[in-house]
Order: C-alpha cells, then sequence, then structure tokens
C-alpha cells in the first residue's frame, strides 16, 4: 500500500505530506484542494508509465487545464511539481516535472536503515575502473537489485493502475460501453459489460454485490435478460414491493442512487477492478443515513479484498460510517492555511470519558471541532 505521499508545487498544494492508512476520507469546503491531492496521485500514476499526456491524464480523473495553472502560483519560482510516494517498505517513486511534454528526472529510492536515501534510478557503479566480466557482472547485479525494488513498489502500491473515479448518473443509466480504461471508466462507463462478465465466469463475486445492494430497502435482486439484442445494455431489477405480475424494471427506471450503489460495489469487490483508487464525491445521490452504512461496510470490503482507497466528501453523514480506533481507517480535514496553501490534518479518535456519551464525528464537523468548514460567512 501506499504509506507516505508528499505533492509540492501543484494547482494548490504547496507542501504537503500525507501518511495514508488502507480506508481514507478527504472532508473540506469547496475549492480546498481535496481533488488536486487526487490529481497529484494520478500524475504519478501517468508518469511511472511515462504517458504523461493530456489523454492519458483526463482517462485517469485529472482536470486537464493549461500547464502553467496545474503548477502553484503562490509566488514567482522555478521550482518544479514534485511528487513522492512510498510504500511501506521504504521503497518509493520520486518524480519532478518541468512540463508535462517533458519527463524531467523520475526514479525510484530505497530507504535504507539508517534513513539515507539512495537514488537507484541513478548508475551508482564505477564503470571506468571495472572492466570485462567483473564490470558485467556488477553491472548484472545493480540491474537485478532495480528490477526486484521496481516490482516490489509496483506490486505493493498499485500505483499504475491508480484512478479517480466520478460516476454520473448519465453513464450509469445508459450502460455506456466505450471506455478507454477497463472494465471501468471513471464516469461508470463499461458497468454493464463488467457485470456480464462477473455474471459469466464469475457468479459468486455477483452474487457477493447483489447480496450489499440490500443496503436498499426496496431491492430483492436483479438478472441479465436472456434475451438481449446484441446491442442492447439492460439488467431486470426486482423491487420487493411490486406486484408479482408486474416482475422487473431496468436501470433506466431506477432511482439514482441505487445506480451508485451497483457501481461503488462492484467497484470495491471485482477482483478486476484496481487495487488502488478514489471516488470524488462519493455521497452523490445518497441518503445521509446510507452515506454511514455504506462506508461502514465499505470500510469492511477494502479490508477483505486488500484494496487502498481514498474518498472525498462534503456530507458529515459520511464520517458516522468511520471507527477511527481502528488505524486502517483515516481521516483528513483538508484546508487551505492563511496563504491559501492546501493542507491536510488528520483527525485522531476521540478519548472516551466514562458516562459522557462521545460526540458523533457528523456533529463534531458541524460544530466546527474538526475544522473543514467555510470561515468567511
Amino acid at each position: 500500500m501506499i504509506q507516505s505521499l508528499t505533492i509540492q508545487n501543484y494547482k494548490s498544494v504547496q507542501d504537503l505530506n500525507i501518511e495514508l492508512g488502507q480506508f481514507n476520507v478527504f472532508i473540506g469546503e469547496n475549492g480546498c484542494g481535496k481533488t488536486n491531492i487526487l490529481e497529484g496521485i494520478a500524475i504519478g500514476s501517468a508518469a511511472i508509465s511515462n504517458k504523461l499526456d493530456d489523454e492519458f491524464l483526463a482517462a485517469r480523473g485529472v482536470r486537464v487545464t493549461e500547464k502553467e495553472l496545474m503548477k502553484s502560483a503562490f509566488e514567482v519560482n522555478e521550482n518544479d511539481i514534485f511528487i513522492n510516494i512510498l510504500n511501506e517498505n521504504k521503497v518509493g517513486f520520486e518524480l519532478n516535472i518541468k512540463t508535462f511534454q517533458n519527463l524531467w528526472a523520475s526514479g525510484l529510492l530505497l530507504m535504507t536503515e539508517n534513513n539515507k536515501v539512495i537514488e537507484l534510478s541513478k548508475l551508482d557503479i564505477d564503470l571506468v575502473a571495472k572492466e570485462g566480466e567483473e564490470m558485467q557482472k556488477l553491472l548484472s547485479e545493480y540491474i537485478a537489485k532495480q528490477n526486484t525494488i521496481k516490482e516490489d513498489f509496483y506490486k505493493t502500491t498499485n500505483l499504475q493502475n491508480f484512478l479517480t473515479y466520478t460516476p454520473e448518473n448519465y453513464f450509469l443509466r445508459r450502460f455506456e460501453e466505450e471506455i478507454q480504461i477497463k472494465p471501468l471508466g471513471i464516469r461508470g462507463e463499461g458497468l454493464f459489460k463488467h457485470i456480464k462478465d462477473l455474471h459469466k465466469h464469475k457468479p459468486e463475486t455477483l452474487a457477493k454485490i447483489q447480496e450489499k445492494l440490500t443496503l436498499i430497502s426496496w431491492f430483492e435482486g436483479f438478472e441479465i435478460p436472456t434475451d438481449l439484442m446484441f446491442s442492447e445494455r439492460r439488467i431486470n431489477i426486482k423491487d420487493r414491493y411490486l406486484a408479482p405480475e408486474l416482475q422487473f424494471f431496468d436501470q433506466r427506471s431506477s432511482n439514482e442512487g441505487f445506480l451508485y450503489l451497483l457501481f461503488y460495489f462492484t467497484l470495491f469487490i471485482s477482483e478486476f477492478t484496481p487495487k488502488f483508487f478514489a471516488i470524488d464525491n462519493i455521497d452523490n445521490a445518497l441518503n445521509p443515513k446510507l452515506c454511514s452504512k455504506l462506508i461502514e461496510v465499505l470500510s469492511g470490503i477494502v479490508k477483505e479484498n486488500q484494496k487502498q482507497v481514498i474518498l472525498t466528501t462534503h456530507n458529515p453523514a459520511i464520517l458516522d460510517g468511520l471507527d477511527l480506533t481502528d488505524d486502517t481507517q483515516r481521516l483528513f480535514v483538508i484546508y487551505r492555511n492563511a496563504d491559501g496553501h492546501t493542507k491536510a490534518k488528520r483527525v485522531m479518535p476521540q478519548k472516551t470519558v466514562q458516562g459522557v456519551e462521545p460526540v458523533r464525528l457528523s456533529e463534531a464537523f458541524l460544530r466546527g471541532y474538526i475544522g473543514g468548514l467555510p470561515k468567511n460567512f
């Protein structure tokens, strides 16, 4: 998993370091920089594949704009955008960007026991002093060591597949299939095709998705019709309160909340979706009490499926689904300081006092105890 994230000189993020858990929630006022942090990770994901073009960035959830606007402009300086991502083994990816057309410098790092950083992207063998077979042996050992560290970093972080999902009702309802990144596009594209694939190859996974969907009280089940035309994309959804003769309705007649939950549970439960991803505004179209329960359920799924996730929200009800005594679950209040720089403050679990009922996180947020609220009105 990603353990440490550092971003400098990117949009509103002047200098930020966050120690992530497995299940992370960002909350804060509009425009405080929550999405900018997610974009910083997505840029690292693109850079590790040497694909910093606009098309690749947009497909990963980055709001692509003029290049000069992607660099922080709090003061005139020549500093480049800097991103450093470390895993639990202190192996990480470091990136400096002058422009998005030119990858100025990048490399994998190994943190030694005495905290000295060794840049493995630089050949540290004195080729001048070594000749013939001895030089080839040292070079082979170096390359093998570097490849081992790279493999460890890829496996433990899954950074190269990071996406920020922002599902939209339009795509979820149409079951749009044309997508750039499979199995699920960042706006919900490809959902029907993936459900169909799970039905065929992983029915036990689809059964888990259906079981989780019972969070919606009226939901009884859904099925993929056997009489679909070649270009038809539809599921039959059963409402337990409907008369038997009415049978099913399809996703075009379903409410938004059901479609969002169908997408989220597919994303979290499927073994074919990314192991590390983010969802921007997960509370969209959901009832506050459902938000709390959803977070509780999703945090369990993340542990079970060994994934890592970052969620952003504006809805304090989301917070009540967190268990901050579990260190894998972390809440960060994102805010902008007096200079306008995006900062992050981790909210620690409340100390319990015997005989006193603790204040719910949602209430603590609304009362302004933990920050993240506008102060200008």
